[in-house]
């Protein structure tokens, strides 16, 4: 197979980028922090709302040190733990947390980090339903497909990526090798709607696509496969379809919005931008960036945004402990506000949008989870309406 050149992006006439405005929120909404909850001493690596099951979209997920937990969230500002999970191994550090589903539609919880052991927890019977060891190293995030919510995929520090069946626990396939990245995984995400492509990006500064379809039959096999996981036929996958070099840092967190990508470097920016794909001949393929979303104080790596169901606005906190909250699909970019807490001054690991974008979460390093609402846009400015806003937006 052909070696992937790095695709860098097109400058020039016809690829100028339209770059948000940081200092001008348009304030189109507005929020109200809402309460503050202790989580732990350790850092909250990670917070996800659950898209997978409208049963469960006010549902989100936290880890924390050794601690996975559970919350719905109250209409009141509040939250209700529903449940709580402690790893046997009390020096694990949780980085990752991702909901996922069985064959059966059960939700699953699945969590990961310093160890590199996958813990899968059954939320209907509170019990772990596998544990899938083989990464080498820490593993930095998980993701479940969406629209096969039973394969997760897994972005390590040992330089691969790894596709598990949660249903029968077995590892399918492994994006490695010569062509794969040159240093840690900091994040991976499956394509919406094309079921065999998915991207991921790390500390090499690249974005790098990968397609699954010449392995399909593989993942079908692990449906049925009877016999010892270890003895499946997991197969290796050296080639990319696109190594693309939008960034030119650590890139620890990446997105699909439809056929484009976010991705976030630690240069205190988003870059959203298009990755055009010749996989009969890779020497056309090209990158064009479209849009900037810059990010003041984000200078750090592992700070990770989100982006509610429908990838109308993209929250992202900073070492500040600062959310920017941007209206996505808006061009240029729209910086809707900028939400802060006087008591919250640590940085930001991860948001969570909530399924409409009215509730908007942030992990940060000092253990607390942290909650802003939002409120009804005034018809007429009041004087008490701008004495809350200095609360909640700097």
């Amino acid at each position: 197979m052909m070696v992937n050149q790095v695709v860098v992006p097109e400058v020039g006439l016809g690829h100028e980028v339209a770059v948000g405005s940081p200092t001008t929120p348009s304030r189109s909404r507005e929020y109200k922090a809402t309460n503050k909850h202790a989580e732990g001493k350790s850092p909250v690596y990670a917070v996800v709302f659950n898209f997978l099951d409208v049963r469960y979209h006010d549902v989100f997920a936290t880890a924390c040190g050794p601690r996975v937990s559970t919350y719905r969230c109250l209409t009141n500002g509040k939250f209700a733990l529903l449940q709580r999970y402690l790893a046997d191994d009390e020096t694990e550090s949780f980085y990752t947390v991702s909901w996922a589903c069985d064959t059966d539609g059960t939700p699953l919880l699945v969590a990961a980090g310093k160890s590199g052991v996958i813990r899968i927890i059954n939320c209907a019977t509170e019990k772990i339903h596998k544990t899938l060891v083989g990464h080498g190293k820490a593993i930095n995030e998980i993701k479940a497909q969406a629209l096969k919510p039973s394969l997760i995929i897994s972005a390590s520090k040992d330089e691969s990526i790894r596709l598990w069946n949660v249903h029968t626990g077995i590892f399918i396939l492994c994006f490695a090798g010569n062509e794969g990245h040159r240093n840690e995984v900091l994040s991976v995400d499956f394509h919406p709607s094309d079921i065999y492509r998915f991207a991921s990006c790390g500390m090499d500064n690249t974005v790098r696509i990968w397609s699954m379809k010449e392995f399909w039959p593989y993942i079908e096999k692990s449906y049925s496969w009877t016999d010892n996981p270890s003895k499946f036929p997991t197969k290796y996958v050296q080639f990319p379809v696109m190594v693309a070099a939008v960034h030119s840092n650590y890139v620890d967190c990446t997105r699909w919005l439809g056929d484009f990508i976010l991705s976030k470097s630690v240069e205190n920016e988003i870059l959203l931008w298009e990755p055009i794909i010749k996989e009969e001949s890779p020497g056309e393929s090209r990158v064009d960036v479209l849009q900037k979303y810059p990010v003041a104080d984000c200078n750090i790596w592992f700070i990770k945004f989100s982006c509610d169901f429908h990838f109308n606005q993209l929250a992202i906190g900073n070492r500040e402990g600062k959310v920017y909250v941007w209206e996505v699909q808006a061009s240029p970019p729209v910086l809707i506000t900028r939400l802060s807490n006087p008591q919250l001054k640590s940085p930001i690991r991860q948001t969570a949008v909530s399924f409409d974008g009215s509730t908007i979460l942030a992990g940060s390093d000092d253990g607390n989870i942290w909650r802003w609402d939002e409120v009804d846009h005034p018809t007429v400015p009041s004087v008490g309406r701008k004495g809350k806003q200095t609360m909640t937006e700097s």
